[in-house]
């Protein structure tokens, strides 16, 4: 049910988003889904960002920062949930298709609570890496950017590659001795 959800808020944003949109995307009817969702749109959308966070922490958050595994190994774990969960580039990130005006007004603190924890996972990465504090909030600020604009332009220029050079290329920025920031 998440997954049609987060399906029509990535494709059609909060306010484009509809209740018959929501109820073909689940397999519901429009009364089940309030049923489940008695706050209607607005819930759901909470729902599917509570639902996106707990991916992030699972498959960003705690990957990048299980010492148990060599970095290398991580990084490519990363590259492979962005993959899967962003289908190859060719879906539509949930911040950006929540931070128009009202969606920033209704959700405005969990997406920045999600950019966040994006951020800490490469910081605590770039830490572990040598690189000075400094240097590793700013490798994971030009991580996140790299990662969130490939999306945009992968689907403006309808070139699903960007985001996977993109993706691709966070390994070698974070591995290579020429690539790190301290």
């Amino acid at each position: 049910m998440m997954q049609g959800l987060l399906r029509v808020l990535r494709a059609r944003g909060y306010d484009g988003a509809s209740l018959k949109e929501f109820a073909e995307a689940t397999g519901l009817k429009k009364a089940s889904l309030y049923h489940r969702f008695p706050g209607g749109k607005e819930e759901m959308t909470a729902a599917v960002l509570a639902y996106t966070a707990s991916w992030v922490e699972q498959n960003i958050y705690q990957v990048l920062t299980d010492s148990e595994y060599p970095p290398a190994e991580r990084l490519t774990t990363l590259i492979n949930n962005l993959r899967a969960f962003y289908a190859d580039g060719d879906a539509i990130c949930i911040f950006r298709a929540l931070s128009t005006e009202t969606g920033l007004d209704l959700f405005g603190l969990q997406l920045k609570k999600g950019m966040e924890r994006w951020q800490a996972a490469f910081t605590e990465l770039g830490l572990e890496l040598g690189h000075t504090l400094q240097g590793a909030q700013l490798q994971a600020q030009q991580s996140l950017i790299s990662i969130q604009g490939s999306l945009i332009v992968a689907q403006c220029l309808g070139q699903q590659q960007v985001f996977l050079d993109a993706v691709e290329q966070l390994k070698p920025q974070y591995l290579e001795s020429n690539h790190a920031i301290n």
